[in-house]
């Protein structure tokens, strides 16, 4: 590991000293791989420096005792030894997880589907909630959220909703919320009181560029035509919503929520090229059981991950038996605590495999 250590802290000085360089914005390519180079090496590079520092301060301790003979002064050195090794050990754990391998994806943008399952409308009445629990959430990271496209129910519900969230490290904390999330609530319509269960499903995919997935013009069909629902003049009067089916897999996307039929077709196919490398992901997860099974649910689609229990206020997050009792803030974008908690396990996980190795 410290080998490893020592030749990015002279990968990253390399990397300061070509920045520093005249001419080095001549080339906007390479300077923007150098700058995110150097932004991915920083966290690495202090906390090492700050190791090797902990480090020193334990020699220099461990001799100055060895010819000390003040009873007072021996004393505070064997506190700034202790502080030392205290901080030697946590800088330790600390480097073990920043060298784990990164997600590629981590530090992409995002396009979120949600579906309403089992429950007919009061699942769609959940899915517009987690929507909103979405949009919340994402304002509190000052990210930026473009609604794609959303077929929405008479009394308020969204039957599927797909848009995109824009902003640093998106996926690397929304990639914790796909799966299945499970509603227990009396529905408003109940009149005798029961408890009904519902699900919705969410994917978080990263958002992908055209030389990411090729798509082949034969393999698609494109289809245009008049929106429908809410949204304006433009509904029912111009072509403007379109629709693209991908023959090889049989993906459907749809988009209507732009008065350009231009400007849905490239939501259209930003859409269909997450799914389409979405798709290819499973297919790696399916392959890689193990791995699977060493993450926290990040892979299967099916695997029921949250349960919002609004009789007793109760959110619980089965791959970690994490619970709180604050559904209301949970659903107003209170997501912090529950996602950090999901990514610590998640690196503890990963640690505890590179360990059993």
């Amino acid at each position: 590991m410290f080998d490893k250590l020592e030749n990015l802290l002279l990968r990253f000085e390399d990397i300061m000293l070509e920045l520093s360089s005249p001419g080095v914005t001549d080339d906007p390519k390479r300077f923007r791989e150098l700058m995110k180079e150097q932004s991915d090496l920083t966290p690495i590079v202090e906390a090492y420096k700050k190791y090797k520092k902990a480090k020193q301060d334990i020699e220099d301790s461990l001799q100055m005792l060895e010819s000390e003979s003040d009873e007072d002064m021996r004393e505070m050195l064997k506190e700034e030894l202790a502080t030392a090794k205290d901080d030697v050990e946590k800088l330790e754990e600390e480097l073990k997880i920043l060298l784990l391998p990164k997600d590629p994806n981590d530090d992409k943008n995002v396009i979120v589907e949600i579906r309403a399952g089992a429950g007919g409308d009061e699942a769609a009445l959940f899915a517009a909630e987690l929507y909103r629990m979405y949009i919340h959430y994402a304002e509190k990271q000052h990210w930026k959220v473009e609604l794609m496209n959303v077929d929405e129910i008479g009394i308020g519900g969204m039957k599927d909703v797909n848009f995109m969230i824009t902003g640093n490290g998106a996926y690397s904390k929304l990639k914790y919320e796909s799966g299945v999330h499970r509603v227990q609530r009396v529905p408003e319509t109940e009149s005798g009181g029961r408890i009904h269960t519902s699900t919705v499903t969410v994917a978080v995919m990263p958002e992908v560029e055209d030389v990411d997935v090729v798509i082949d013009e034969k393999d698609i069909r494109i289809d245009v035509m008049r929106a429908s629902g809410n949204g304006g003049q433009c509904v029912n009067t111009t072509d403007s919503a379109v629709r693209l089916t991908h023959y090889p897999t049989g993906i459907v996307v749809y988009s209507q929520t732009e008065k350009s039929q231009l400007q849905n077709r490239d939501k259209a196919f930003a859409l269909l090229r997450a799914k389409l490398y979405d798709l290819e992901l499973q297919k790696q997860h399916d392959e890689e059981a193990e791995l699977r099974r060493s993450q926290i649910g990040t892979g299967d689609r099916s695997e029921k991950i949250r349960t919002y229990n609004f009789p007793q206020s109760r959110v619980t997050d089965h791959r970690i038996g994490l619970t709180t009792h604050n559904i209301e803030g949970i659903l107003d974008g209170d997501l912090e605590e529950m996602i950090s908690s999901l990514i610590a396990a998640d690196q503890a996980a990963k640690l505890a495999k590179m360990e059993n190795r």
